[in-house]
């Protein structure tokens, strides 16, 4: 919970860094400096370019976050990581792009949002073609990633778009992950349930009142669930430093920005607490009204019609609210909604298979694993909900795909033009510099009415297609960069940023998500698991004293998962898959064969992985039956 908290909380304080470099307008006539921001790419990695310049006659303007003064013409401060890669790479295909200083100054963490961050910062003349109006880019074709504006100071709102949709799609991850983290804390605190309340009954039944035997409980549960709590808080204060290399978005963090602070981490442990503690109380409702019946075993745990009206309402809600466009905060309530009413919805239909399979079955293990779910739904669904809300994962992030299918041209590095005979003459400079660096490429003009030729998408001006991977591609962008007039060369990573800042970050939360999913669901599977056993060793006991063999009591344990697994993870994983194309659909993306695998293998995956955690307590089962005759009961 804390590390999920920490990952949304560090992601907006990631974004907030990145909004100094888009440059916020001064009011006409009061701006101090000039700003102008651009970005290029080296090895397919996203270099962004800040551009200063203090105006003349102008009070001086404020340092930058990160730099300890405004920089002077000619000074050029880059982040630690742009250092290495410069270093690393020859001067041709990185460092000749910026302008060659007496020494690189170092950009500090209050400037970049990750310390893989590829940033400049360069102190320019006010008549430099890198801050003039020619560098403020053209429309959607550079939003965000090209701009100039007069500004007084950095106190910029809108951050990067490499840092923008990071905290969005965390949440998003949050949110499918929440519910599976509190079915293992609900898991933990029912613990032993069965045998407890057969205790707390007896002493019910001894003249202890409701109020006596609640708060017996509660602070039991109280105690161990405070402590494990405690205990996770401070694992993750310890696992803080490993925690921070692990790449998101534009690359590891600093250890600070996954601290959540006290309040939450108080928060979260009182929460996890409360969670546990009310999970094992709400078992005790019949203890309370009916200690005899409890004792005698005797309430079957039915549900009633109301669960599944209630779920069809929801549903047809969901469904009638997936059109048009879809906001985070829209489809995060929505996905809430969902799970919510689907865990209300899933010990009725364990109720109702526990009925139907009983009539059907054929073979005694078949029988006993309906009766147990007819007799305890909310058990049996407690010990499957976790790959079953797991499967709605698997199922939606295995069909979304969110790319709106722009043309790609990998081999092409393009400089813009007004056309005309100046589009003519930028393309004789431009084979002359490709030359003279060494570079194989076939140089042409491109109109205004090539949007699918060249990687200007409608744009006029220069197309070098060069021969050769990435490092022709880094050497003819930064040949080529005295032809832009104020900004750099373009290629398809410029292209491409925008929608591959999205996807990227949706394919990194839904990795992380399916994994940890499905470890949670495996792990909570496991743990009902054994406690069911623990719970039932006097039924099994009593079984096997009538002879019955252990192989039939085992399979009726593996069935009794099996049969509502089927029912419920396929209905989750089908609603997973249309929520899938829902986003595509908004996002107008197209959906590729492999997504059909990629679910095939996230379900038989996870089915295996919860088979393995319920055959773990075979040995557990075997135990508790080994002599029935010498057991308490």
């Amino acid at each position: 919970m804390l590390v999920m908290v920490a990952a949304c909380l560090g992601s907006g304080a990631r974004a907030e860094r990145t909004a100094w470099r888009v440059p916020d307008a001064a009011p006409a006539g009061s701006a101090t400096a000039v700003q102008a921001v651009t970005t290029t790419s080296a090895r397919h990695r996203p270099v962004t370019v800040v551009s200063l310049a203090q105006l003349p006659d102008r009070k001086p303007t404020p340092a930058p976050p990160g730099l300890s003064a405004f920089p002077k013409q000619g000074e050029v401060f880059v982040s630690p990581a742009l250092a290495e890669l410069i270093r690393e790479l020859p001067a041709r295909q990185l460092a000749d792009r910026l302008p060659e200083p007496a020494r690189y100054g170092t950009i500090g963490a209050a400037g970049l949002a990750s310390p893989d961050e590829l940033v400049a910062v360069v102190g320019r003349a006010p008549g430099d073609p890198a801050v003039s109006k020619s560098a403020a880019g053209d429309g959607w074709y550079d939003e965000g990633q090209t701009a100039r504006a007069g500004i007084t100071g950095f106190a910029g709102t809108e951050p990067s778009i490499f840092t923008g949709v990071d905290q969005q799609t965390a949440l998003l991850g949050a949110v499918l992950l929440v519910v599976p983290v509190v079915v293992l804390a609900a898991a933990a605190g029912r613990l032993g349930a069965a045998r407890r309340e057969q205790r707390l009954a007896a002493l019910r039944l001894a003249g202890a009142t409701p109020r006596q035997i609640l708060a017996m409980t509660a602070a039991e549960a109280a105690a161990v669930g405070a402590a494990g709590a405690l205990a996770g808080a401070l694992a993750y204060g310890a696992l803080l430093p490993v925690l921070a290399e692990i790449p998101y978005g534009v690359g590891s963090w600093y250890t600070g920005q996954l601290w959540v602070g006290l309040p939450w981490l108080a928060a979260v442990v009182l929460g996890v607490t409360v969670l546990l503690t009310v999970s094992a109380v709400t078992m005790l409702r019949q203890v309370a009204l009916s200690p005899l019946g409890v004792a005698q075993q005797a309430d079957p745990r039915r549900t009633r019609m109301i669960r599944l009206v209630l779920f069809a309402a929801a549903l047809l809600y969901i469904v009638g609210s997936t059109g048009g466009h879809m906001t985070s905060r829209r489809m995060i309530v929505l996905l809430a909604l969902f799970y919510g009413t689907f865990w209300l919805f899933g010990p009725w239909v364990v109720d109702r298979l526990g009925r139907i399979a009983g009539r059907l079955a054929r073979r005694p293990a078949t029988l006993l694993a309906a009766r147990r779910l007819s007799d305890d739904p909310r058990g049996a669904w407690r010990t499957v909900s976790g790959l079953v809300l797991a499967g709605f994962v698997a199922g939606f992030f295995s069909v979304t795909r969110l790319d709106i299918g722009f043309p790609e041209h990998p081999d092409q590095v393009a400089v813009m033009t007004d056309g005309g005979a100046g589009a003519r003459h930028t393309a004789a400079e431009a084979r002359a510099l490709l030359d003279r660096a060494g570079v194989e490429a076939t140089v042409s003009t491109v109109g205004d009415d090539d949007f699918d030729g060249s990687v200007l998408l409608g744009h006029p001006g220069v197309v070098a297609r060069v021969s050769g991977g990435a490092e022709q591609i880094d050497t003819a962008l930064t040949a080529a960069t005295p032809l832009g007039e104020g900004r750099f060369p373009v290629s398809q990573d410029y292209v491409s940023a925008p929608d591959a800042t999205v996807t990227d970050r949706i394919a990194t939360v839904s990795t992380a998500t399916l994994v940890l999913g499905f470890l949670v669901a495996t792990a909570s599977a496991g743990l009902t698991a054994a406690a069911s056993v623990l719970d039932r060793r006097r039924v099994y006991g009593l079984l096997r004293l009538s002879g019955a063999p252990l192989k039939p009591l085992d399979r009726a344990r593996v069935r009794e998962t099996v049969l509502p697994l089927l029912v419920l993870a396929g209905g989750t994983t089908a609603m997973g898959v249309f929520g899938g194309y829902q986003l595509n659909e908004a996002a107008g993306a197209t959906v590729d064969g492999a997504g059909a695998l990629r679910l095939a293998v996230c379900v038989t995956v996870g089915a295996l992985a919860i088979l393995a955690a319920i055959g773990g307590s075979r040995p557990l089962l075997r135990r508790v039956t080994a002599d029935p005759a010498q057991t308490a009961d």
